[in-house]
């Protein structure tokens, strides 16, 4: 199916609104024209804007403030009808923008009703299916009998569906339907001024159809009678008798037995693919203790249990919901079993777990529970499990938010058990570092139905304690703990344990360092061992070239900034880091751009730039001089790894990238006369980047520049005047006068 979500598209993004500078564009309200009227442009003084797209309610309970969630008022349906007394029937058109403005035809519905009868709904892709199995992008015509109202109802993926009801006339012969989907998210924008429409066109870098604003006082308002809906309501689950499953984002669904009719229009088939779709089938037990072994056994795995007693629909819609996770799991994994969606087990507990509920204080019943293959209670609600199921996704942010509670749980068992064993401790630190990072927040306000997720609170300063004791107790090792070593890599890079439990970033400390340390002692046999570790499914775990986590995280934490210090203060400590993975002679490129990038990020005490010039002139000694620059590149090149940026950006950007930074190494010479000492390797470090990049005039005054200040004046003023003759535009204006400059300053001997 074809994308036809403009508004998610463009509109799910970090907003950065920026303008082209036009004599055009006033201050003052623009209203957008083609996307529903609904969206307002304030562009106020002191280069201030306000880009409106919802109002509403809210109120403040002590520190929180709340936004309300009532219903809107409006739905997004803009209904015109016509009125004919002879006609027989009603002709509905819905306008192609509405098909377009969302995936909107597997989960669009119509519905009539005649007096208090029955509604009687119908799939708008099933009406497709029937009036024009060829549609592409049309207006969609068809009929139906006369009936006293009319329903329109959108199916949203959370579950609740916007439904609004229509009192027709008797003479209405024909309806036009039209749906502005809302936009979300925060837009990423940029603009410019149409002198020729006077109109403000918007959009996101690589969308095509813009957001089109005039000025609010240019609008000529619509004088078309608005028809109005007698309600519209907002329910979770909405169904009627017949109804096949949600249509998923693509727009198809797993089990399609819907035949309803709309008066004249019927349909056989749903719109509907399964071409694809692996046949997956979710085992479930009889008893609770099974249930909770299989989902032990998974070892990635919760248990979804409901006690639903005095619904007599229960087990009906127990089974009805297993058999709908079964097609959208298996149509996920597509056409092979793929553990990573299987991520639910699923139990109706009955009359034999009443104890059990009880002892674990789940009352109510209806009661939806999730819990670890341990039997740990990690969320509960009032509520049956229909109302919930949007919740279960393999990807959703709700099952992250369960690993990261069960990764808690362990970490806190294990912090109260004195039996706990040293393995023990790794297996709980690495369970919660190697966790995907997310950065959903896990303070969400849920309603009282929600199935609320349970954290136990954990002392920082105690698990810090209890890692220190784990790094310590390792340093005599003969053989690397691969689940020690992987977690040591997530949690100096940020994104372990610390950043998992409590949401931060930290600066690396002296447990940190002594960490680093284990990890370049057993460097060869972690490399040696990574692979198959990496792939011991079904448990995600990940360790890169060590020397390449190592670099990445020194400069990455250098950006890090807690309690007024950054990570500049360990500067010392970084630099012997470093130092030993070049002295293992183990360092590849990527620990050697980050070292580099490192050093250069800093000055010494006298302002000079000598720990980093020293440095760079052992590596241009050892890795890049030689007879023949370019096959010395090649082989470095040929020996990235896989995972470096160069493998993507390819041979000239890596060319590139050496030459520039013996450039600015040299650069330095010129900038710094405490840096003279080294104005003879400067020069070698010139010559060389024109060697790899030809008549650059950048490079060219550089070498120009040091060969006057070791006085080869007329090899200067050679060297310069080649700099102004491959001068292009492409040269920033500036720097191209400067550098004639230079020149002239050379000739006349000003320089």
């Amino acid at each position: 199916m074809r994308n036809i979500v403009w508004s998610l598209s463009l509109l799910f993004a970090g907003m950065s609104l920026s303008f082209a500078q036009t004599n055009g564009i006033q201050k003052g309200t623009y209203l957008s024209t083609n996307k529903g009227g609904k969206i307002k442009l304030n562009l106020l003084d002191d280069n201030k804007y306000e880009l409106v797209f919802y109002t509403g309610e809210y109120e403040i309970k002590g520190d929180s403030l709340v936004f309300s969630k009532k219903a809107q008022s409006e739905n997004g349906f803009n209904l015109s009808f016509k009125n004919d007394k002879k006609a027989k029937k009603i002709k509905i058109k819905i306008l192609d923008p509405t098909l377009s403005s969302v995936y909107i035809a597997p989960n669009f519905y119509i519905g009539t009703q005649k007096a208090s009868e029955t509604v009687q709904y119908q799939r708008i892709s099933d009406i497709i299916t029937k009036v024009d199995p060829n549609w592409t992008s049309t207006d969609l015509e068809f009929e139906i009998d006369k009936t006293d109202f009319l329903y329109l109802v959108i199916e949203n993926h959370d579950g609740k569906s916007n439904i609004s009801k229509y009192a027709l006339d008797k003479d209405v012969s024909e309806a036009a339907i039209d749906y502005q989907s809302q936009p979300l998210g925060n837009p990423n924008f940029s603009g410019f001024y149409d002198r020729k429409t006077n109109q403000l066109k918007v959009s996101e870098p690589l969308v095509n159809e813009p957001l089109v604003f005039v000025n609010e006082k240019d609008v000529q308002l619509d004088k078309t009678p608005k028809v109005v809906p007698l309600e519209n309501q907002t329910i979770t689950n909405w169904t009627y008798p017949g109804k096949s499953p949600y249509y998923d984002y693509y727009g198809t669904a797993a089990d399609s037995t819907q035949n309803n009719v709309i008066d004249s229009v019927a349909v056989d088939t749903a719109y509907a693919s399964t071409d694809y779709s692996y046949n997956f089938k979710l085992k479930i037990e009889n008893n609770l203790q099974s249930a909770l072994a299989a989902t032990k056994e998974a070892k990635t795995k919760f248990l979804v249990g409901v006690f639903d007693s005095k619904n007599p629909s229960a087990k009906a819609n127990f089974d009805a919901f297993i058999k709908s996770q079964e097609s959208q799991t298996g149509y996920n994994m597509y056409d092979k079993y793929d553990a990573k969606y299987d991520v639910y087990n699923y139990y109706m507990a009955g009359a034999d777990d009443k104890k059990w509920l009880k002892n674990n204080k789940i009352t109510n019943d209806p009661s939806i529970f999730i819990l670890n293959g341990n039997g740990d209670l990690l969320a509960v609600a009032k509520s049956d499990l229909i109302s919930n199921q949007y919740q279960f996704s393999s990807n959703g942010s709700y099952y992250l938010k369960l690993l990261r509670a069960d990764a808690s749980m362990s970490i806190g068992k294990v912090l109260k058990n004195k039996k706990a064993s040293d393995a023990d401790l790794i297996q709980a630190f690495n369970k919660t570092a190697a966790l995907q990072t997310s950065y959903d927040n896990d303070y969400t306000a849920y309603d009282s139905a929600d199935l609320v997720i349970s954290k136990p609170a954990l002392d920082k300063k105690e698990v810090a304690q209890t890692w220190k004791k784990l790094i310590e107790a390792h340093q005599k090792d003969k053989n690397p703990d691969m689940s020690l070593a992987e977690t040591i890599i997530k949690e100096i890079k940020n994104v372990g344990f610390t950043k998992q439990l409590f949401n931060e970033d930290r600066i690396l400390d002296d447990t940190d360092f002594l960490a680093i340390d284990y990890l370049l002692k057993h460097s060869d046999e972690i490399e040696s061992n990574r692979a198959a570790f990496n792939n011991d499914a079904p448990e995600v775990h990940y360790i890169d070239n060590v020397f390449s986590e190592i670099s990445n995280a020194l400069q990455g934490n250098l950006n890090v900034s807690k309690d007024g210090a950054g990570g500049e203060k360990n500067k010392d400590k970084v630099n012997s880091i470093y130092k030993k993975i070049i002295a293992s002679g183990k360092g590849n490129f990527e620990s050697y751009r980050n070292y580099f990038d490192y050093l250069g990020k800093f000055t010494d005490n006298d302002g000079s730039n000598t720990t980093y010039l020293k440095e760079f002139n052992t590596y241009f000694d050892n890795t890049l001089a030689g007879a023949n620059p370019i096959e010395k590149l090649d082989v470095i090149f040929s020996g990235l790894d896989p995972n470096s940026s160069y493998s993507y950006d390819g041979w000239n950007a890596f060319k590139l990238y050496n030459s520039d930074i013996c450039n600015n190494a040299a650069w330095m010479i010129v900038l710094k006369s405490q840096n003279s000492n080294f104005i003879k390797d400067a020069i070698k470090w010139s010559e060389y980047s024109l060697v790899i990049s030809k008549n650059n005039p950048y490079y060219l005054d550089t070498l120009a520049q040091l060969y006057y200040k070791d006085g080869q004046k007329d090899k200067a003023v050679a060297t310069e005047t080649l700099a102004v003759k491959y001068l292009t535009d492409t040269v920033e204006e500036q720097t191209a006068n400067d550098i004639k400059e230079v020149l002239s300053k050379m000739q006349n001997g000003t320089y």
